[in-house]
């Protein structure tokens, strides 16, 4: 318990601060906040909602949290993200829990505060987005079903298969795929040590995923209609791995990269960490577990379509079992020369980082909000350099070299801490939407009309606005996709708001109304056209 204390502290300190700071961002932090405030809007909890229309793109769990929280909290940016830092910090607690029972203590803690100061757990859990349920749900899942293949008690098989329904409705059938992915071939490899569930196991299983995860998708399709479900299930689910939904692909090593960012600083120790780890699997299931964790949801989306950052995501506890166990042998054993060099490249990587840095603002005629930025972002950096060179130096002696992981941790968490409360906030200016949108909000009159045109951010604009945004077409083009020809909006009602460009297209008729430009953000401005009106359709 005291393990999982610590892992749920430290995911507490990586989430928390300046959680609520700045706006959320766009595409799917708006579009998922928004989904969630509908739901108080419109006292709908079964059909979800998207701009006034329903949104049949992802199962409702994340979206019933979130609106409970911004019921109590008011939607706010943070009560959107708080349920992604619970569930980070939960994360966090359980790691931390089951390794201090099957490794000890230092190993539960070692894993609990690598997971959840790895760079992309933290970022995770800082956003209005689905993914930190899901990883919650597949990492309780796989520990509990590894618990129960060890000790062949069925109550364990049964607290995974709940959190694996769990992850369904957080986000469909990927939770439990990803589970079977890697749990199946751990079972295979240590098919002479574990035992299998029984039958009675198998039925209680099945029986509460089936009264956990069907119950939304039968009372979806009675409101809904059958299509509904195979549009969430079929296109958006099986869609994704087999297509390209909405032009999110990538190469097939797309995810190397994505996890060498995600891991950091850690993974700076991971090489080693699966060098000794390679001569411990055999004696070891933990290892087994971790090589598997590891392998097999990486190629499982390295050959999807449709790619993503946070898809990966779900092996990072997997990453912080095999490091948090070679950082137990390096405090038993002694820290080999390899773990030494692998805490002298973060400082150097993290110099080098600064230095460019410096050298670009200095070169580059940054604005104030970039220029501002500056100070903060070396200040994290500088945070990781420290930490990191201490590491180093802790592990080179002896007698230091269990302080050396918290050193690492701690400096990681003042970084990241940095960036939140900050960094982030200056990119506010680079967000023009919800300044617009908040004139609108203080200017507009009852039958005004907001719509969006060639600005990025529509999302955005229905969420700190108000649903019922309209999308524009190009001035002259009614082609695009989901967009209305100008002419039908602007002429149909006494006053229309217009977020557009500031930079007018050579072709932009006003159909004789009078459009003002009443406010401006970065690029994009905002217009209202209002005086006489117009045909709505072209004579």
């Amino acid at each position: 318990m005291r393990a999982a204390c610590i892992g749920a502290a430290v995911g507490v300190l990586a989430t928390l601060p300046g959680l609520g700071a700045g706006t959320l961002w766009d595409n799917s932090e708006t579009a998922y906040g928004e989904v969630a405030r509908e739901i108080l809007l419109r006292h709908d909890w079964i059909v979800m909602h998207l701009n006034g229309q329903p949104w049949f793109v992802q199962p409702p769990l994340y979206f019933w949290i979130a609106a409970a929280f911004a019921h109590v909290f008011g939607t706010t940016a943070f009560a959107l993200r708080l349920p992604s830092a619970l569930a980070t910090a939960a994360m966090g607690a359980a790691i931390a829990y089951v390794l201090a029972r099957e490794a000890g203590e230092r190993a539960g803690i070692l894993g609990g505060i690598i997971l959840s100061s790895a760079l992309m757990q933290a970022v995770i859990g800082r956003l209005a987005i689905m993914d930190a349920l899901l990883d919650l749900a597949v990492m309780t899942t796989l520990l509990m079903w590894f618990r129960g293949l060890e000790t062949g008690e069925d109550r364990y098989y049964l607290y995974g298969t709940i959190a694996a329904a769990l992850g369904f409705l957080a986000k469909g059938p990927v939770a439990p795929a990803v589970s079977l992915l890697v749990i199946l071939p751990y079972a295979y490899w240590s098919r002479a040590a574990v035992r299998a569930p029984s039958a009675r196991a198998w039925l209680l299983g099945a029986a509460a995923f089936v009264a956990i995860a069907a119950p939304w998708f039968v009372a979806l399709a009675s409101r809904a209609g059958g299509a509904s479900v195979f549009e969430l299930i079929g296109h958006y689910t099986f869609g994704r791995y087999a297509g390209v939904i909405e032009n999110q692909s990538g190469p097939v090593w797309y995810y190397v990269p994505v996890l060498i960012l995600g891991f950091f600083p850690w993974i700076a120790f991971l090489p080693p960490a699966v060098a000794y780890g390679v001569g411990e699997v055999r004696r070891n299931r933990l290892w087994r577990l971790s090589f598997v964790w590891i392998v097999a949801p990486l190629l499982f989306f390295s050959f999807a379509q449709t790619k993503l950052p946070n898809y990966v995501a779900l092996e990072l506890p997997g990453l912080a079992i095999a490091t948090a166990l070679y950082f137990d042998a390096v405090v038993r054993k002694g820290a080999p020369r390899s773990a030494i060099v692998s805490a002298a490249v973060v400082p150097v990587t993290i110099g080098l980082f600064a230095i460019a840095i410096r050298i670009f603002s200095h070169v580059n005629r940054l604005t104030v909000a970039i220029a501002s930025a500056i100070p903060p972002l070396l200040g994290a950096a500088a945070a990781i350099f420290v930490g990191s060179l201490v590491t180093a130096l802790l592990l080179a002696r002896r007698n230091t070299i269990s302080a050396a992981p918290y050193a690492l941790a701690a400096a990681t968490l003042a970084a990241v801490d940095v960036l939140a409360v900050a960094v982030l906030p200056h990119a506010e200016a680079f967000k023009p939407v919800p300044r617009l949108a908040a004139v609108i909000d203080r200017e507009r009159r009852p039958g005004d009309v907001v719509a969006i045109q060639n600005v990025s951010g529509s999302n955005a604009l229905v969420f700190y606005a108000q649903p019922g945004v309209v999308m524009l077409a190009s001035p002259g083009d009614g082609h695009e996709r989901g967009a209305i020809r100008p002419r039908r909006v602007i002429c149909a009602a006494s006053r229309v708001w217009v977020v557009a460009p500031r930079a007018r297209p050579a072709f932009d008729p006003t159909y004789g109304r009078s459009r003002r430009e009443i406010a401006t953000a970065a690029k994009a401005a905002l217009f209202l056209y209002s005086g006489p009106t117009c045909s709505p359709a072209p004579r």
